[in-house]
């Protein structure tokens, strides 16, 4: 049998018509990087915004012509549209009306803008929080995966989206292994640990699997995890971002209706710096921040008991004060932390009567009580580090 290659699938791709059967999908370009891991194929095919719709047939040709390839076990196949700075996106269909249950409804109301009003909202899902950092090595994830046990432990039905394509944690943090099941019309069935569901890019390719993806990719790879995914009936969401301000973080702040954003910053300045410029790109796509927290926030000595600010101390209350956010509240840096999440237990399940359990469900108490007073109803929510 012939090896699967990225010649192999984009050699049987030629065999796929352009738009108004013009060419061919490879010589006209519209095919993007072709990544294959453990024999499943993922790329995307670049069409025209506002002929997206119409071209859907189009994906599923060329997702059925790889899928015939021997030796393919899958391909996740997604169109995209590049559009010039500053074009406004196109709208997004409307998802058919869930059926309610719980008492909840999941009419998110009135959008603030324009463009707001273009973004569809997930069935099932009363609200999303997503959990970012303006920068890596703050304790983003386990931070995010902490707030959405704490939401649990508060009574709330929660999931969480690992949305750092390139360096996926929940799987370790969660201590979570396996492939998720795909059922009909490609719906994934998302993972599950301590009752909250789960869904990562680790867990569709293999720890040690370098992501070489473009912006598009990374963009059609969060849609997919995020609107074909069984999530059934949630409270919240609570998305886990990258760090920065690039494609990953534009592509939920505009396509996605969040209700607001959580930063996560240490005290020092240099982190601070970093954590305003994300929090000026939720202002410009009109994002309410819902807080600020102090990661890392001061040590005590396990021996002593003493005290050390080793990053520096309240920079990130004073930051809220100057900007105008509540400030969410202190995480201290512990040897426990670290090591439950290490572990794939984190404190929050493993140490749940513990000191570092009730700051994160104080914090989780504050963002949801941010939550219902800036929409009236359960609403998506982001968390920034």
């Amino acid at each position: 049998m012939t090896e699967l290659s990225r010649d192999r699938v984009i050699e049987a791709l030629k065999g796929i018509r352009g738009p108004d059967l013009e060419g061919n999908i490879v010589d006209l370009g519209m095919v993007s990087d072709v990544f294959i891991s453990d024999a499943k194929v993922y790329f995307s095919i670049n069409v025209p915004a506002e002929r997206a719709q119409e071209l859907e047939p189009l994906r599923q040709a060329a997702e059925r012509t790889v899928k015939a390839i021997p030796g393919v076990n899958g391909a996740v196949v997604s169109l995209t549209a590049e559009r010039k700075q500053g074009s406004a996106p196109p709208p997004r269909p409307q998802p058919a009306a869930p059926a309610q249950g719980h008492g909840h409804t999941h009419n998110h109301g009135p959008a603030p803008s324009g463009q707001q009003r273009t973004k569809a909202g997930v069935p099932g899902i009363d609200a999303i929080i997503a959990v970012a950092s303006g920068k890596g090595g703050v304790g983003k994830s386990t931070t995010a995966v902490n707030l959405a046990l704490a939401m649990k432990a508060n009574g709330l039905r929660v999931g969480i989206l690992d949305a750092d394509v390139y360096g996926p944690s929940m799987p370790r943090l969660l201590g979570i292994t396996g492939r998720p099941q795909q059922i009909e019309n490609r719906i994934i069935v998302p993972m599950e640990n301590y009752g909250i569901k789960v869904m990562s890019m680790g867990f569709l390719v293999d720890e040690g699997t370098a992501m070489i993806w473009r912006g598009p990719m990374v963009q059609s790879a969060l849609m997919q995890m995020l609107r074909e995914v069984a999530w059934g009936d949630l409270d919240v969401l609570v998305v886990d971002m990258p760090p920065g301000t690039g494609d990953a973080q534009l592509t939920m702040a505009q396509q996605v209706p969040l209700s607001g954003a959580v930063i996560v910053s240490t005290p020092q300045d240099l982190a601070l710096i970093d954590a305003r410029k994300g929090l000026n790109m939720f202002n410009k796509v009109e994002v309410p921040v819902l807080g600020i927290v102090e990661n890392m926030s001061y040590f005590i000595a396990p021996d002593t008991g003493n005290r050390y600010d080793i990053f520096g101390h309240g920079g990130a209350k004073a930051e809220a004060e100057t900007i105008g956010v509540p400030f969410l509240g202190e995480v201290p840096l512990t040897i426990s932390i670290r090591e439950t999440s290490d572990a794939g237990t984190p404190v929050v399940m493993s140490e749940p009567d513990g000191p570092q359990a009730k700051v994160y469900r104080d914090i989780a108490t504050k963002v949801w009580e941010q939550v219902k007073a800036r929409s009236g109803r359960a609403a998506p929510a982001i968390v920034f580090e």
